[in-house]
């Protein structure tokens, strides 16, 4: 597992032992980004189930201001702050070891906004709807800011969550990526 492009284009990440994560293939990460970016000037983003941190890294390596990293399982936090500390990005990351649901109450007591989400919940514990319903409930995502789900090719989720409504839909075989964009105040419902 490496670093696509960007800053760290080439430098090799650690992955959690075990089979508890199944890190984004580079593929799919490349694929991912180039629908998103592929490059950014600035901003900041949310790592969510975050495993290695790959997807964060990636984000901050083109570009991304700041990356708040969260997992629940301590390996994987162990994992994600020696991946930072190999491309130098402890001082733009913030890493906690918290499952999703408390972790957007704490982010929402912050008061922190995001421009990017992305959420790549183990297959077998898909909660994407009600993850996106509480970041919209909550207001966590900026205006035309984008949540970007990871899942299994077989399920297929909703045009419409609140106001985050769906861009893209892609399969790379077993592997989905679904792109919401937050509607804008002026957009409004027809």
């Amino acid at each position: 597992m490496r670093v696509v492009s960007g800053d760290f284009k080439g430098r090799m990440l650690k992955a959690v032992p075990g089979t508890a994560t199944r890190p984004t293939t580079d593929k799919v990460k490349e694929a991912l980004f180039n629908m998103i970016g592929p490059y950014f000037t600035g901003g900041v983003g949310l790592d969510l189930f975050a495993g290695s941190g790959g997807l964060g890294i990636e984000a901050l390596s083109r570009g991304l201001d700041q990356v708040i990293f969260v997992d629940r399982d301590g390996k994987a936090i162990h994992v994600i702050n020696e991946n930072l500390k190999s491309c130098g990005l402890e001082q733009k990351a913030e890493v906690y070891r918290n499952d999703a649901i408390r972790a957007l109450k704490a982010i929402q007591k912050r008061k922190l906004v995001f421009d990017f989400v992305f959420l790549d919940p183990p297959y077998q514990k898909q909660q994407l709807v009600l993850l996106m319903e509480m970041i919209d409930k909550e207001g966590l995502i900026q205006q035309e800011g984008m949540v970007i789900c990871e899942h299994s090719s077989s399920i297929s989720l909703p045009e419409k969550i609140g106001k985050l409504v769906q861009t893209r839909n892609e399969s790379y075989g077993i592997i989905g990526i679904t792109l919401y964009k937050m509607q804008a105040e002026d957009e409004g419902e027809v």
